[in-house]
């Protein structure tokens, strides 16, 4: 039965419902991504933001540091070792969309390595008369002969993949080749692939993925490709991907039923099998990240606890298994990663022998190599690491112990390692040198208490000394959402086009996130989303409360899930913020399971179709919240019109409804750049410059 309060509370949520449905919405027009109207309130409103913002004294100072900053020839390049050679993609002055290039590791280790071009992007582009964004390439296990390119019109999502012949540095005639779409694509072997992709009516999902899993045979027609797999069309998508290393090869398809959860297939005589795991384990894909699985073993990582052949094993813990006897229908797993209150796994992957695993001890990094023993068991010793900083340790490859380290904080330019499990030490192979001056500045980590108790870490740089009298421009970041833990970083950007200025940074851990492991994450999805905007809150306040600054002297960013994040800030604490930077937003919870990839993120807010979904996601979704009355701080929305994951529609509708409420709002839109700041090295600088600019002119 359902009492008073609620049912006045689902009343409300239908009024509400209808105002903002089709007929009600006064701003639907804003949706239509390339419609004329739309272009054209764009372009008017960008004109607005540039000509303030430009004309400030700080921007062109600003712009052009870090515009140097973006394109200097000093900072590292980061590589994936293929064969004989390691691959790294360059942007710069003179290759602004960029080049696809190798070296040989003798020659990387030189301060000045000499490269050879694979595919330059910005000759391509030129070519084809297409704005080409690189998305990546897979290589052809194991002689690396083969790529799939992945090239995107002017950053979105959606990509051409086309075969590419590293041998020739040129694309293979009558290769495999797919037409634009949110594709999935994965070698088999030299001459067949996997692939998922748009095949006409009926063959995407809600969410604008595909539903259909083909296997392409060299030389057959593309239509004549064999379904292997098919996922239902409230699914995300479905997709395939092939495991490769020495003396090992398996195929799977993934059934990817929600955000979190997801069927697992080993395709064996052509028919994919289902693998008996929890619906919302990881396998596969860690993280966001692809991961290799162990040679003989099976690895899982658990997002909930699990009860399998008589034993639990806990939420947030990786276990693993011999292939065979899982297959065979035993369950007794090995535990090679156990969490604690405030230790998560952030990360793990296999070398030839071992497997590195990464753990967050409070935010901070801890490295261990795990190795099996030929009684079943696992040895586990430290992989020693700095004790500073964010650390990361990649496998440089499927064929040795091999790894790279990259070691990265606030105010000590990052480092990157070569380094092999078993040796001592590791070798320095790149140093960013100093793009900011630190002197002076230190990082601290606090604590701010939420609203239901729980302590909430975040990290604070700032002078040393800082007088507690509230005058410091502060600047605080968040996120928590999707398991995605925020951790210390070298930004470049921050410390000259804020630091240096005299600025405090905060980087927020809140709910949502991964910091914590899967429960920290799912303490704040779907019903208890507040949590996360409680933790925000928390931080604020407690940064006002020890007079490092005050809420005119606060500002705030955050981009995606951090945008929505932002407009929720905004109209829920204008009082405790004197500026917003709101980038690449989710903002109109009522729609944004119709719009470009919303629906495949149900998982994390739930569904505002469902009446009781909406009855919570109506509380502060941003777009229906904002009010008329009230006094807002300054806010500056940027978005990209070639954004296809994140409709470009939130924020242009936000800014419109908030500018008809006579509130002061700055809007910027990039026309190419996809889910991302800009798609090349001048567009990051430039919508960077314009966010600092506006943060200086509001917070100083």
């Amino acid at each position: 039965m359902r009492t008073p309060a609620l049912a006045l509370l689902g009343l409300l949520s239908a009024r509400i419902c209808l105002a903002q449905g089709a007929g009600g919405d006064p701003y639907l027009w804003l949706e239509d991504v390339d419609g004329a109207r739309a272009l054209e309130w764009v372009r008017a409103q960008d004109a607005v933001s540039q000509r303030e913002l430009e004309a400030s004294p700080d921007f062109k100072a600003i712009h052009d540091r870090l515009l140097a900053i973006y394109d200097s020839r000093e900072r590292i390049p980061y590589v994936e070792k293929r064969g004989d050679y390691y691959y790294n993609f360059w942007q710069d002055a003179q290759h602004v969309r960029g080049i696809w290039r190798r070296t040989s590791p003798a020659e990387y280790r030189k301060k000045d390595p000499s490269w050879e071009a694979v595919l330059d992007l910005d000759a391509l582009a030129a070519q084809e008369k297409e704005n080409w964004v690189w998305k990546g390439a897979q290589l052809l296990y194991p002689d690396y002969t083969r790529a799939l390119v992945h090239l995107s019109r002017g950053g979105g999502d959606a990509v051409v993949v086309r075969e590419f012949d590293l041998g020739a540095k040129a694309f293979v005639v009558d290769g495999f080749a797919l037409a634009e779409a949110k594709s999935d694509v994965a070698w088999r072997d030299r001459d067949s692939v996997y692939f998922a992709t748009d095949f006409g009516p009926g063959s995407m999902t809600d969410s604008g993925y595909p539903r259909v899993v083909k296997l392409w045979t060299r030389g057959a027609p593309l239509d004549k490709a064999a379904v292997v797999f098919e996922c239902g069309k409230g699914d995300v998508s479905a997709g395939a991907f092939v495991q490769d290393e020495p003396g090992f090869h398996r195929e799977f398809v993934v059934r990817e039923i929600t955000a979190f959860t997801s069927e697992y297939f080993i395709v064996e005589g052509g028919r994919p099998v289902r693998l008996e795991l929890p619906a919302d384990a990881q396998f596969g894909v860690f993280n966001n990240k692809a991961i290799d699985i162990f040679r003989d073993q099976l690895t899982v990582a658990l997002r909930s606890d699990w009860t399998v052949g008589g034993r639990t094993y806990p939420s947030g813990a990786l276990i693993a298994i011999p292939w065979d006897r899982f297959l065979g229908g035993g369950r007794d797993f090995a535990v090679l990663f156990r969490p604690g209150p405030r230790v998560a796994l952030a990360e793990y992957g296999p070398t030839l022998h071992h497997i590195i695993v990464n753990e967050l001890d409070n935010v901070r990094n801890r490295l261990y190599v795990l190795t099996p023993q030929p009684d079943g068991s696992w040895s586990r010793v430290p992989l020693p690491a700095p004790e500073f900083g964010t650390i990361e340790a990649e496998p440089a490859e499927p064929e040795s112990d091999d790894y790279f380290m990259s070691v990265t904080d606030f105010l000590t330019p990052s480092s990157y390692y070569l380094g092999t499990v078993g040796s001592p030490g590791r070798d320095l192979l790149k140093q960013l040198p100093s793009f900011f001056s630190s002197e002076g500045l230190e990082v601290t980590q606090h604590e701010a208490v939420s609203k239901d108790g729980t302590r909430v870490p975040y990290f604070q740089v700032g002078r040393k000394g800082l007088p507690a009298d509230g005058s410091a421009p502060t600047l605080l970041y968040g996120y928590g959402g999707f398991e995605i833990s925020m951790t210390p970083s070298y930004s470049a950007g921050i410390g000259a086009s804020w630091l240096e200025r005299g600025g405090v940074f905060v980087l927020a851990n809140i709910r949502g996130g991964g910091e914590f492991g899967p429960a920290w994450h799912q303490a704040a999805v779907k019903e208890n989303r507040q949590r996360a905007y409680d933790d925000f809150i928390a931080i604020g306040e407690d940064l006002v409360s020890r007079k490092v600054t005050t809420p005119r002297h606060l500002g705030i960013m955050g981009g995606s899930n951090g945008g929505l994040l932002m407009g929720v800030m905004l109209t829920e604490r204008p009082d405790l913020f004197g500026a917003v930077v709101c980038q690449s937003p989710l903002l109109d919870m009522r729609r944004y399971s119709h719009l470009s990839a919303g629906a495949s993120w149900m998982g994390e807010y739930g569904d505002p179709d469902v009446p009781s979904d909406w009855a919570y996601i109506s509380r502060y979704s941003p777009y229906q919240n904002a009010r008329a009355d009230a006094k807002y701080p300054r806010i500056l929305i940027t978005t990209s019109t070639r954004d296809d994951r994140v409709h470009p529609g939130h924020a242009r509708k936000f800014a419109a409804e908030l500018e008809a409420q006579h509130h002061d709002v700055l809007y910027f839109e990039y026309i190419e750049g996809g889910h991302s700041a800009g798609a090349n090295n001048k567009e990051r600088a430039y919508t960077n410059a314009l966010a600092f600019t506006f943060l200086l002119n509001q917070l100083r």
